[in-house]
């Protein structure tokens, strides 16, 4: 289907690019991105995927609308508190572009649903708050044969990296959760506002990367920021081979839920 007038006033940025163009902006149109979490990184995220015309969009969070979310959550606005952040999140994605069509999952993600329901997407953003999610994200991506891009912030810090079929995953550099306790939350240790704005939009443009089959993703690297040294730091890491996802030897088969373990942030 050949792009509007209005979509091609609308993207002429992207389209004058020669990585997007025309037939780019259109594979933008027809793709579909799921975003785990909608607090502090899923507002960027969403926000700049809605902008660059992502055909559709899945947003899953159960949680509401806080007054301390504003600091950080920014497609959150004070008369939303109290609102479902899916449907306040639903809201911006549609006045900044009624091109994308906006899915919404007011649930928990967890191992009874995961897998039916990022079947439907090319690409899958982890922008969730604790280590359960995280490594059930991970787990049902690699299990799936999904992309998806990890990002964690705490205090001053965020790292993020992307997990592609047959990559390095998030088991093979952290094989297990931590132990309760061992890591303070956002609410115990804090992190400043702007930080998931710069990992939230690192991770949107893994994404639009991955779908216009252009550049370099963080594909077995993980790349840290620290906001106070305003220091970015990248890493290689290699697949471990004693992985208990995607190892020679895997031991975790089947997605399933972890328990007992703290929340890491109150993105």
């Amino acid at each position: 289907m050949a792009l509007t007038e209005s979509q091609i006033q609308r993207y002429s940025r992207h389209i004058i690019l020669k990585e997007v163009g025309g037939k780019g902006q259109q594979k933008l149109l027809e793709s579909k991105v799921l975003i785990i979490g909608a607090g502090g990184l899923g507002s960027p995220i969403a926000l700049y995927l809605a902008a660059a015309g992502i055909g559709t969009i899945g947003i899953a969070d159960a949680d509401d609308v806080e007054l301390s979310n504003l600091q950080r959550q920014v497609i959150h606005f004070t008369p939303d508190i109290g609102k479902p952040k899916v449907h306040s999140a639903r809201e911006k994605i549609q006045a900044i572009n009624p091109d994308v069509q906006v899915r919404t999952y007011h649930e928990w993600i967890n191992a009874a649903n995961i897998m039916e329901i990022i079947q439907e997407y090319d690409f899958v953003v982890d922008g969730t708050d604790n280590f359960a999610a995280k490594f059930l994200i991970n787990d049902a991506c690699v299990l799936a044969g999904k992309p998806y891009s990890h990002g964690g912030i705490l205090q001053f810090v965020g790292q993020t990296i992307t997990v592609l079929p047959g990559t390095t995953c998030y088991r093979c550099i952290f094989p297990t959760p931590p132990p309760k306790d061992t890591i303070p939350t956002c609410s115990q240790a804090g992190v400043i506002g702007v930080l998931p704005g710069v990992i939230g939009t690192i991770q949107a443009t893994e994404a639009i990367k991955f779908l216009l089959g252009k550049g370099e993703l963080l594909a077995g690297r993980m790349l840290m920021y620290d906001a106070l040294g305003m220091r970015f730091r990248d890493v290689e890491i290699n697949r471990n081979p004693h992985c208990p996802l995607c190892g020679e030897n895997p031991t975790i088969t089947e997605a399933r839920d972890e328990t007992d373990l703290l929340t890491v942030c109150e993105l």
